[in-house]
């Protein structure tokens, strides 16, 4: 790679950056369709091929402090994961926060400038020495249109080959694809495959199929299936907590980061719930339902293993004090909070859960499905 050089102003926008890394942008159909996710898993595949991987999220949008530094989240847990060994600042150039739209749109000749530098810099940066360089988008093509910096613009600035990232499915996804696809064409970027993702697995075979001759169709090779890992999207006591702005009650180290793989809403009487209180529950119940929270504690006493992964006590009613002091003598982690058991269920279910450096279970999942069901060789043929 040659040093850089300020290029002039007026060239910013075509300036070229560092040709001899081999580079790979990752882009979604829509929010949640498992970009991350894909990424995470490429990093540790590719280095099987590769010895020296940058990464870089040119255009991030959901931001963690690091070091006195704002930086998207998903570089952060690259980085924490892969310990990528290069400035985060420079996995995360430019972060859409505040009044970044609007400053933009006031003087967009002067801050497309700057965005233009700022992201080639970073790319040359994270790049330097490395074989290969996996460069992780923002959502869709065209996220970006406004401040003239869509994936597909910004694809094409780095001189990146693109995968696509769909739920899985037939019609749909080959659809979105098509539309993703023709936004990436219009920018003179290559779309070298796609990755069909959450697919119950015995519909693999068929949807890979189908799917399969709906994309050769467009030119766009099937690279792989990924088959729906619950746990992958499951919550834990410590994300439900913040999510239902609750309050601990009783909180063990040992059960807080406990997936939670299924809620049970107390409103049945003791016998009838004693069958529901599996390994992975959460149950959800006001705190004056005795025989529930009894009911519960008696099953984390027989458990030989971690039981529940914990119980919410709703609208405010905490328990008697003896009862208290029962499930404080339990493995089971407890939150309080002002809602009602509906209202805090809605809320459970309706969130979007992100992988987060602390989930070190999900990252050997994540790693393994990659290898398992992504086609690397034939992604790797158009290198």
């Amino acid at each position: 790679m040659t040093p850089h050089t300020e290029p002039p102003a007026e060239n910013l926008l075509t300036r070229p950056v560092n040709q001899e890394t081999k580079r790979l942008f990752v882009a979604a159909t829509r929010m949640n369709d498992g970009k991350t996710t894909t990424c995470l898993g490429l990093f540790e595949a590719l280095r099987g091929y590769f010895p020296r991987i940058g990464f870089i999220k040119p255009v991030g949008q959901r931001y963690v402090k690091v070091g006195g530094n704002i930086v998207d989240e998903d570089s952060f847990l690259c980085d924490q994961i892969y310990d990528v060994q290069v400035p985060i600042e420079s996995m995360s150039p430019v972060n859409i926060a505040g009044n970044f739209t609007r400053e933009y749109l006031d003087d967009p000749d002067r801050h497309r400038a700057q965005i233009v530098d700022r992201i080639c810099r970073a790319f040359d940066r994270v790049s330097w020495e490395r074989d290969f360089t996996l460069i992780e988008g923002t959502g869709h093509a065209g996220v970006g249109s406004v401040f003239d910096h869509s994936n597909a613009t910004v694809a094409r600035l780095l001189g990146a080959k693109v995968i696509l990232v769909a739920q899985g499915g037939i019609g749909r996804p080959v659809d979105e694809i098509a539309l993703n696809k023709a936004l990436f064409d219009l920018e003179g970027v290559q779309v070298v495959g796609a990755v069909l993702n959450k697919v119950h697995p015995e519909k693999i075979p068929m949807i890979t199929d189908y799917a399969g001759r709906g994309l050769q169709k467009l030119g766009v090779p099937l690279l792989g299936v990924l088959p729906v890992q619950n746990m992958l999207s499951a919550p834990n006591l410590s994300q439900v907590a913040a999510e239902i702005n609750g309050r601990w009650i009783n909180a063990r180290e040992e059960g807080v980061n406990q997936r939670i793989l299924r809620v049970v809403i107390g409103a049945m009487t003791a016998k009838g719930i004693i069958d529901h209180l599996l390994p992975g529950t959460l149950v959800i119940t006001p705190g004056d339902r005795d025989d529930v929270l009894l009911a519960a504690a008696a099953s984390s006493a027989t458990a030989e293993q971690q039981g529940l992964s914990g119980i919410v006590l709703t609208s405010d009613i905490l328990p008697h004090p003896k009862i208290l002091e029962l499930l404080a003598s339990t493995r089971i982690p407890v939150v309080a909070a002002r809602e009602d058991s509906y209202e805090i269920a809605s809320k459970i279910n309706n969130m979007t859960v992100k992988t987060q450096p602390q989930d070190q279970d999900k990252i050997p999942v994540i790693k393994k499905m990659i290898q398992d069901h992504v086609n690397l060789d034939r992604l790797l043929e158009a290198f």
